[in-house]
């Protein structure tokens, strides 16, 4: 049974894509089978993985994109399911079993042009399609945007758990605070659409620091962090097991080249004292992260 987790914190700019890209492909690259669906109206990580000549192929016409979904008898997620998704110049696969969801810019208008269906709204619409491929994976990512609008909500309505990245800044304090009040009323509204077997609505299982820059104290932001995960926890308002990850994944420039080459940074190859730190923060929140499961 797949992993379903959805990484967003409701402070922007916490390095949430490329985090959430370069553990998909550690992940890949420990031989899980991993989808990555794109729910960000920013589509950085569809541009990421694709590359601009192939993403735009899809941007140009609205289809084989996330929002096409949602014209009735259209288009099913199993249709726009890029395999495979990382390709070398000449189209050679170069990480199999890392698949895509890929979202263009027109999913903004999942927020203002359509229409929900009170009896079917779109999370439901999107999680009935997303049945039809988990079972092929172990790990099923969700990258969110900064809300919980439309968009997001079909990726928190689907997933078992949910990971906030952050800075060790204070509003990404805030930001984990709105994100953990925001879930619970979304919770109580799609209540009445859950089933016996999606099993309970997702909690905030762990909290992620994520872009540490060199000589930045992190340990008075992380305390702070910590007291309010344990006051969420007292109040049941996060998992039971939730935590701050051991993990902090350090900022480093070749995250920034990655993203130019359309690669993970497993596979930029590039060998630097600065790139092997990254990688193994990388390689290591992913193994966290497997045995996180191992508590649910």
């Amino acid at each position: 049974m797949a992993r379903k987790i959805a990484f967003i914190n409701y402070k922007g700019g916490v390095g949430k894509t490329s985090l959430l890209v370069n553990v998909a492909a550690c992940l890949a690259k420990l031989g899980k089978r991993v989808l990555l669906l794109d729910l960000d109206t920013q589509s950085n990580a569809s541009i990421w993985l694709l590359r601009l000549e192939r993403w735009n192929k899809i941007n140009s016409n609205g289809e084989g994109a996330v929002f096409s979904i949602f014209d009735p008898g259209k288009t099913r997620l199993k249709d726009i399911l890029v395999k495979d998704v990382v390709e070398g110049k000449t189209g050679e696969k170069l990480l199999p079993g890392l698949d895509l969801i890929p979202t263009t810019f027109n999913l903004v208008n999942l927020e203002d042009e359509f229409e929900d269906d009170p009896v079917k709204p779109a999370y439901l619409l999107f999680s009935e399609e997303l049945r039809e491929l988990e079972d092929d994976y172990d790990f099923v990512l969700f990258d969110c945007p900064p809300n919980i609008l439309r968009a997001c909500q079909c990726g928190v309505f689907c997933a078992n758990e949910v990971y906030a990245p952050a800075n060790p800044d204070a509003l990404s304090l805030i930001g984990f605070t709105l994100l953990v009040e925001k879930l619970q009323r979304f919770h109580k509204l799609s209540a009445s659409f859950r089933t016996a077997q999606m099993g309970p609505p997702a909690a905030v299982q762990g909290i992620i620091f994520n872009s540490i820059k060199a000589g930045v104290d992190i340990e008075v932001p992380k305390m702070r962090m910590q007291l309010r995960m344990n006051q969420f926890k007292t109040q049941r308002r996060v998992a039971s097991s939730a935590k701050i990850f051991e993990t902090q994944v350090r900022d480093a420039t070749i995250v920034r080249r990655a993203v130019a080459l359309g690669l993970p940074v497993i596979l930029v190859g590039q060998e630097t004292v600065e790139t092997d730190n990254v990688l193994n923060d990388f390689r290591r929140l992913s193994l966290e992260i497997i045995k996180q499961g191992e508590l649910l």
